[in-house]
């Protein structure tokens, strides 16, 4: 039974993909969701290279985050909580399934393959590999 789902969202149109998918899944009336969202540390923007991608746009404030997973909140019929956090994406997901003993994971993905993936990386590639549990990957149709 899914009785803890962390559920990894990012500010991108992958986001409500990943709450479609959610949806579509059928809860135990005691399960409860722990929506996710990981900035990057404020040194990285200081060690930026340039000789790799950057984010098309801007990272969004806390605030705007925090609304935006409050609003997928309120669409939940279960239990939930939110979680901000700083750091490695991929690792703060992992640490943060180990915290509330996650059964499952959902995650986005760009679906990025060949140089763009080894150059940009996967944080859901890392976070099958190193889960403490099943993950749900949703992929951008």
């Amino acid at each position: 039974m899914l009785k803890n789902i962390l559920v990894a969202l990012d500010a991108s149109e992958i986001a409500d993909r990943v709450i479609e998918t959610l949806h579509e899944l059928v809860l135990a009336k005691d399960s409860k969701v722990i929506l996710c969202h990981v900035f990057p540390p404020p040194e990285s923007e200081m060690e930026l290279s340039a000789d790799r991608p950057h984010p098309d746009s801007p990272a969004l404030s806390s605030l705007q985050v925090e609304k935006q997973l409050q609003f997928y909140q309120t669409q939940l019929p279960v239990e939930s909580e939110i979680e901000l956090v700083s750091g490695d994406p991929a690792e703060e997901i992992i640490r943060l399934a180990n915290i509330y003993k996650a059964d499952l994971i959902v995650i986005g993905s760009r679906g990025l393959t060949g140089v763009n993936r080894i150059v940009q990386g996967s944080v859901s590639s890392q976070v099958v590999e190193e889960a403490p549990c099943s993950v749900l990957v949703v992929k951008v149709k």
